[in-house]
């Protein structure tokens, strides 16, 4: 990207503010918005290398410097992204917002897969929404209180959970290498540490698991739960991205073959019934 793209950018979205909604007297300007150094004042920068940006002139902006003007210029987050993707040709870090809840239209799109499973979870694995199969074939998240509803707390903590896990060996060590690349790569290490120190406290074999320094990718892969009415079920899970929430991530699991689909189908329709 040129120069030219970001001061375009920069002087669009200065143009679109409101100054009294920002304390400043809106009084008689030349054009709308705030003025230059209005912006730059908000941002904490040089009020001439703020207008040597407009003009296409100011040089590479370092991320921390994008990051105070996205603040002062009010950007989305898809905005946000679009400013690192001028300035540095990169999107921005992922900021990690612990436990903050989904839009409405999101949960929409959990809530049209009756027959599959699906999460919403955060870096550190704390499940933040799901849909009625979750409810029905893995657990009833509603009745946890929000600080528990974390897999790796089930999964080291909870004997029902363990027990539904046919290869529970297996999938405790892929989870635990999945949770500190997804927490790094999210900025989430304080948080993840956190949790590890409790779970390392309460449960040995996590301990051995994250000193272990393991690593993994947790995009798609297969499973065998142990349902307590529908016995043994074949699942596959798919992880997709949230299209302006690089935080979470959303977990869909699916029938891994026609005898599991054909009695997760009923069990659900029965369920509906009652």
């Amino acid at each position: 990207m040129t120069q030219s793209s970001l001061a375009s950018f920069l002087r669009s979205r200065r143009a679109r503010l409101d100054p009294s909604s920002f304390g400043y007297p809106a009084g008689r300007r030349r054009t709308p918005g705030l003025r230059r150094e209005e912006v730059a004042q908000r941002a904490s920068i040089s009020p001439t290398w703020y207008t040597w940006l407009e003009q296409g002139r100011g040089g590479a902006p370092s991320p921390e410097v994008l990051g105070r003007l996205a603040v002062a210029l009010m950007l989305t987050d898809a905005e946000r992204e679009h400013l690192y993707m001028l300035g540095l040709g990169r999107p921005p870090e992922v900021r990690y917002r612990g436990m903050e809840g989904i839009s409405p239209r999101l949960q929409r799109v959990l809530d049209a897969l009756p027959y599959s499973p699906a999460l919403i979870r955060t870096p550190t694995w704390d499940i933040v929404a799901w849909n009625r199969a979750a409810t029905q074939l893995l657990t009833d998240y509603a009745k946890i209180p929000p600080k528990e509803r974390n897999i790796l707390r089930f999964l080291f903590g909870d004997s029902r959970v363990r027990a539904a896990q046919e290869d529970w060996e297996s999938v405790a060590r892929f989870v635990v290498a999945a949770l500190r690349a997804d927490a790094i790569r999210a900025g989430a290490e304080t948080e993840v540490l956190e949790l590890a120190k409790e779970l390392s406290y309460s449960s040995p074999e996590f301990a051995a698991l994250w000193r272990s320094n393991d690593v993994a990718s947790d995009g798609d892969g297969s499973k065998r739960l142990k349902h307590p009415v529908l016995g043994p079920l074949e699942l596959e899970f798919s992880t997709f991205a949230v299209e302006g929430r690089p935080d979470l991530s959303m977990m869909v699991y699916t029938a891994g073959n026609e005898d599991t689909a054909r009695r997760i189908t009923a069990f659900i329709e029965a369920q509906a019934t009652r």
